[in-house]
């Protein structure tokens, strides 16, 4: 008998989960996420959540403002005044279901100040925020008896039929089948793993961007990447752990090789500005000492408070050897955000009928060509519960007829695929697309990455992870490069 649910949320980060807890129970809902469920971008994020909940010294046109000025005015107006305006009751909401916000002497949720806000609005769980959301949302889902939950299963196809969506599945033990669902919230997040270097965790290849793709679906401004300024300078690591912006805003000096401060050179509001404009001088920098040799250092602040500020980063960096409270912390940019991907409006949807995106896989408009800092858990929230809304709304009128006897199970059999193009995709994006891009060096890019993808595509490879994942990054490298290519035109 064919499996038909309701709606298909593809996903397990705070879009994905904050979405499936919107739907009541006489919805069925099934939630797949790639890897275990607590392995998301969401997850690793830790700076926290941008948002007004002191109307007295904050208020919406700033936050508006601020997120406006980081993305060189290129969002779109209407959904940063939603992201504000409607944030503040989403965030709330997380409280309410049992997120564990740090806390003053008030008992009001603490906020911090971060690079790009000129307010202290930012509410967080110590340094690792986005753990403590994504842990207390799959406490949550897990609750709930309308949603099924499958985690380490690869979503290897999804296909369009009138009545919604025939989706392909490998589980954790190997078998695959083929699902049907009336709607899909794709919350696959972000593309991170194009790139050698990477903040991303190790799901984040583009799947859903991809797959999305191949249905059609108009994406937007792939190419609107952010490198985050202070990624820990690992030797070898390809996903490098953050160093939260966080940390500058509680008082940590950026220094170049020579223990210089230098950011104020390249900008006004030295290390405190926006993440590209501090990356971008880091760069400068680099070229003009002829080294990559780069440090924050909060040594000189209570060691105690630095401790209990940031207890992961504390931790992570002395695993590398470095005691924050006594050393300088060696960072280096590195791949970290998406600001585009599937094109969707103020309810989330996309050009494709029944299909929606929220998260990093998403363009909203929100982030403009840069993202502010914290915003982007606070857009998963918003815009994944904007999505169940629209979807619970057209649930109403919609007429759901049941999906006509599909073959349940693929052929994915095949050769095994050739080692090494996915190492040549990140090799090629890293070096032409990277802070400081060369966009001389995208026509010839963009040349190998098709014939790479071509023979991905029509190899005749078995269908597997390895598979998937190639496809994705290939695909998301080729959208990437022709826009690079038509921008240069």
């Amino acid at each position: 008998m064919n499996k038909e649910y309701d709606v298909l949320i593809v996903g397990s980060g705070a879009a994905g989960l904050y979405g499936a807890l919107q739907f009541p129970e006489n919805v069925n809902v099934l939630l797949i996420s790639k890897r275990e469920l607590t392995l998301s971008n969401s997850s690793l994020a830790q700076g926290g959540v941008a948002c007004v909940l002191d109307r007295i010294n904050d208020d919406f046109q700033l936050h508006i403002a601020d997120t406006m000025t980081a993305g060189k005015n290129k969002n779109n107006p209407a959904a940063v005044e939603t992201l504000v305006r409607e944030g503040p009751g989403d965030v709330l909401r997380l409280k309410e279901l049992g997120v564990d916000f740090d806390l003053d002497e008030n008992g009001e949720m603490q906020k911090t100040l971060e690079a790009g806000h000129s307010r202290h609005r930012i509410v967080h769980h110590k340094d690792s925020t986005g753990k403590a959301i994504v842990d207390a949302l799959i406490e949550q889902v897990k609750k709930r008896p309308n949603i099924k939950i499958c985690d380490n299963t690869l979503l290897y196809k999804l296909d369009k039929t009138d009545s919604g969506f025939l989706a392909g599945l490998v589980y954790a033990d190997g078998s695959s089948e083929v699902v049907a669902a009336h709607y899909c919230i794709m919350a696959s997040g972000g593309i991170g793993r194009v790139y050698q270097y990477t903040t991303n965790s190790a799901i984040a290849t583009g799947d859903g961007i991809t797959l999305a793709f191949m249905l059609g679906a108009r994406i937007r401004h792939l190419s609107w990447i952010q490198f985050h300024p202070t990624a820990f300078a690992a030797e070898n690591d390809r996903e490098r752990f953050l160093i939260s912006e966080a940390v500058r805003g509680e008082g940590a000096i950026l220094l170049n090789c020579n223990g210089e401060r230098f950011a104020e050179k390249y900008d006004p509001r030295g290390h405190l500005a926006p993440r590209d404009v501090v990356s971008n001088a880091i760069m400068q920098e680099s070229i003009a000492t002829n080294s990559e040799k780069f440090y924050l250092d909060i040594s000189y602040k209570d060691p105690e408070f630095v401790k209990n500020r940031f207890p992961m980063i504390y931790q992570n960096c002395l695993k590398e050897n470095i005691d924050i409270t006594k050393d300088r912390i060696p960072v280096f940019p590195c791949q970290h955000y998406l600001m585009g991907g599937i094109d969707v409006d103020l309810e989330a949807r996309t050009t494709v009928d029944r299909l929606y995106a929220a998260g990093e896989c998403s363009h909203t408009g929100v982030h403009g060509a840069n993202r502010l800092a914290s915003n982007s858990l606070l857009e998963a929230l918003v815009f994944s519960r904007r999505a169940a809304c629209d979807i619970l709304n057209r649930m109403k009128t919609d007429s759901n007829p049941s999906f006509p006897a599909f073959d349940e199970h693929d052929d994915l059999s095949g050769k095994k695929l050739p080692h090494g193009y996915r190492t040549e995709v990140r090799k090629i994006i890293q070096d032409c697309h990277f802070v400081i891009p060369k966009p001389e060096a995208a026509p010839q890019s963009l040349e190998r990455i098709t014939e790479i993808l071509s023979d991905i595509i029509s190899g005749g490879y078995e269908i597997n992870r390895d598979f998937v994942e190639a496809r994705s990054l290939a695909t998301v490298a080729a959208i990437i490069l022709r826009e690079v290519v038509k921008q240069d035109d």
